[in-house]
């Protein structure tokens, strides 16, 4: 076994001449990525996790939990901005790890995108199902129980008996359905998403402007409840312990970099699409989960629906169905992005040569990753409608929280390694903003730290599929670093 084989690395200028490859169509503007952004981040975390972890762990401490999380995301958001705008190419972190720290480093980093761009489409896909179940039941549609929630799952009915979940279909055809648009296209992707996310903006400061009159202070009191003695139930532990489930809440603004190679202007906008979107849903975030907890008491909000029990709570029954309304809108775009996310990295990987050629392989007409997305499609509908949504969010963020951390660390060695390089980004206040990164997404961590025991076999997994396959198939390995720096003099005039 040839260790160096772990440690080799792709240039800078190797991966813009991928940028510059043309396979992938430009049809993103800022405000497109903007857009991107908004569509996934607004999603689980303000329809479903608000309510849930404010109930569970945080109180109305959960204002507190979403700043943390946001404050953690910003300094990450800021090392993205600045590596997207050097290393412009799909593949996100897992492409920023292959420049900065080695092969081993990305295929880890990939592994990591893997599962939480496919557990987290799972996730809002539970979350979109039990939306669009109620929905249908408002208008008189009920779908039989067991088959609206995930094999296995005891479901209680209304009279007291209980059936036992076989498959959640809605959630697998949503999937499905926005896998499907992705096939066709992601200017069309983009359009749709588009108008999701201004119906979903609509309904949000709808929720905000209404609901603020109906807000009762003393919902507010105690603000941090104390703990109950359990680690991680109220008190300064339980907002820590919110913080790091709802940090699953801000990977959108990952999804942005993904898009790279779609943009038409890449070392431009992806830096505003990831700030952009960032910014304006933590605001968001918070002003939402201050009208939630002010509107009742936060021991109520353990619902799948917290806003539409919420806006049913004030009595505005029209408003309820509007809320759901935009919740299943809101979601599916969610859904979209997501799954697109997971095309890209695995693209990225299949390009590479660490995952098979297939699928990186694009349509001659439609210019999308079609097989990949065909496939992802069915892997995540299966998962979704498999799984319960309580299996899935600590796995989330705790990938997502590990990857920021490598992002951060990466930011610092590229400055280390390539000074010279041009950043049309930097990051301001470097090195102390990387550092913050790194530091405040270890200490999300540690209030979850039991769930990466629990992944332990999924990484065994990743490293016997990297060694078996991986490390041999690797373009680095088959055509040497000569040929993966080959670079055309026009890019390398261009660099300079």
């Amino acid at each position: 076994m040839k260790f160096h084989r772990f440690f080799q690395k792709k240039t800078i200028v190797s991966i813009e001449n991928e940028s510059n490859s043309g396979v992938l169509k430009r049809t993103l503007g800022p405000w497109n990525l903007i857009s991107l952004g908004i569509g996934c981040i607004i999603g689980t975390g303000i329809f479903v996790l608000t309510g849930q972890e404010a109930a569970i762990h945080a109180g109305p401490a959960i204002v507190i939990s979403f700043i943390f999380a946001g404050l953690a995301s910003c300094f990450a958001a800021l090392c993205y901005a600045e590596l997207a705008s050097v290393l412009p190419v799909s593949g996100s972190a897992y492409t920023y790890a292959y420049a900065s720290l080695g092969e081993i480093f990305a295929w880890i980093m990939g592994w990591l995108l893997i599962l939480e761009y496919g557990a987290a489409s799972s996730t809002v896909a539970v979350g979109w199902s039990g939306y669009v179940v109620s929905f249908l039941h408002n208008i008189g549609v009920t779908i039989p129980p067991e088959y609206t929630k995930a094999h296995g799952e005891i479901i209680k009915l209304v009279d007291g008996t209980t059936v036992t979940g076989i498959f959640n279909v809605p959630a697998a055809l949503g999937v499905l359905a926005v896998s499907a648009l992705l096939v066709k296209g992601v200017k069309e992707s983009a359009n749709v998403n588009n108008f999701i996310v201004f119906i979903k903006l609509a309904v949000i400061l709808s929720f905000i402007g209404i609901g603020a009159f109906y807000v009762h202070p003393s919902n507010w009191h105690p603000f941090i409840p104390d703990n109950t003695g359990t680690d991680g139930e109220y008190g300064y532990s339980g907002v820590l312990k919110a913080a790091g489930v709802i940090f699953f809440a801000y990977i959108g603004f990952e999804a942005v970099s993904t898009a790279a190679q779609e943009s038409k202007s890449p070392q431009k906008d992806i830096p505003i699409g990831i700030l952009g979107s960032l910014t304006i849903c933590t605001i968001l975030y918070i002003l939402v989960s201050l009208v939630l907890t002010g509107i009742m008491s936060y021991k109520d909000l353990n619902v799948p629906d917290p806003i539409a029990v919420a806006v049913d709570h004030i009595g505005l029954p029209w408003f309820s169905i509007m809320v759901k309304i935009g919740a299943i809108m809101g979601l599916s775009s969610v859904m979209l992005v997501l799954v697109y996310g997971q095309t890209r990295i695995f693209f990225a990987m299949s390009r590479d040569g660490l995952i098979p050629s297939l699928f990186c392989k694009v349509h001659p007409k439609l210019q999308t990753p079609y097989i990949n997305t065909i496939i992802v499609g069915l892997i995540v509908a299966f998962a979704a409608g498999m799984l319960p949504l309580s299996d899935l969010s600590h796995v989330v963020s705790v990938g997502t929280l590990l990857a920021f951390s490598i992002i951060c660390f990466s930011v610092m060695y590229l400055r280390w390694k390539e000074p010279h390089v041009k950043r049309p980004f930097k990051v301001p206040l470097y090195p102390v903003v990387p550092y913050l990164g790194i530091a405040s997404c270890l200490y999300l961590i540690s209030g979850i730290y039991e769930t990466i025991w629990n992944l332990k076999y999924y990484f065994i997994a990743g490293l016997v599929i990297y060694l078996s396959y991986g490390q041999f198939k690797s373009k680095l390995t088959v055509e040497g670093p000569s040929q993966a720096d080959d670079i055309p003099e026009k890019v390398i005039k261009k660099r300079k």
